[in-house]
């Protein structure tokens, strides 16, 4: 992958095409926008693709998967690295956002196979237990959007999974205490409740990108969660009208400490 000129195999764009899974139309598109430009062409004019144009191609479906548009992917391409370390880079992120994506097959194919194992036992499944999954699902996928999607699963990914356990630990200790001073209604303004709120908050964070980058994805977190707390809540070992309770508490707790 240095800077040295190709002089391996060409690729039509026809070839480019069935071997990559993007289409002739698109690769058109790229070349007029100068996003990917064939590096040599024919006596005739047709275009011929070489290996550096290959590994650049590469890089163009890689960043799409994390959601970037066309222009950003322009201005991350405008680097003309095109060497090992680079490549390693862009390599480990997409196997973050692969892994990521594994972890949400495991769980939704951990769901499935228990709905499996009542059918195979002789017994229906619980209607509640397809409403479960289904609203799960359906909440995730149309509260976010997909570049959301894959911020949030590339964070997972480089938490790792002891910190994510570690972290579902540390809420579940939130939710309890969080829970008795819903249930004794504590002033929303003591110092104990403040404290446990912004340990709250931070631990939210730690799911969303650093930065302005991530305030869009936690703000919809936050309104999914304050929308769809019933929902969300069947899933979960409290009962939903107090996890409801909780949201709202939640609420009212950062409005006390809003200036003015």
């Amino acid at each position: 992958m240095s800077g040295a000129d190709d002089t391996g195999r060409r690729w039509s764009i026809g070839e480019l095409a069935r071997a990559s899974g993007v289409t002739v139309r698109a690769l058109y598109h790229y070349d007029e926008i100068g996003l990917l430009t064939a590096g040599e062409r024919t006596s005739s004019g047709h275009r011929r693709y070489t290996e550096r144009d290959l590994r650049r191609l590469y890089r163009i479906r890689a960043l799409r998967t994390f959601g970037l548009s066309l222009e950003k992917i322009a201005d991350v391409l405008a680097d003309p690295a095109d060497d090992l370390v680079s490549m390693r880079d862009l390599l480990t992120a997409q196997l973050h956002g692969l892994e990521a994506h594994a972890v949400r097959i495991q769980q939704l194919t951990h769901r499935v196979r228990g709905l499996l194992e009542r059918i195979d036992s002789g017994s229906a499944p619980d209607p509640d237990q397809f409403m479960t999954t289904l609203e799960m699902m359906s909440v995730f996928e149309t509260s976010f959007t997909a570049e959301q999607r894959e911020q949030l699963a590339r964070r997972r990914a480089e938490l790792g999974p002891q910190a994510v356990e570690a972290a579902k630990t540390e809420w579940a200790g939130l939710v309890e205490e969080l829970l008795r001073h819903v249930q004794d209604d504590t002033p929303v303004d003591d110092p104990q409740v403040q404290d446990l709120a912004g340990r709250w908050d931070a631990l939210a964070g730690r799911f969303h990108q650093d930065g302005e980058e991530g305030e869009p994805t936690k703000a919809v977190a936050r309104r999914m969660w304050e929308e769809n707390s019933e929902e969300l809540g069947r899933s979960l070992p409290w009962p939903s009208d107090r996890m409801r309770a909780l949201v709202h508490y939640l609420e009212r707790i950062r409005q006390a400490r809003r200036p003015g």
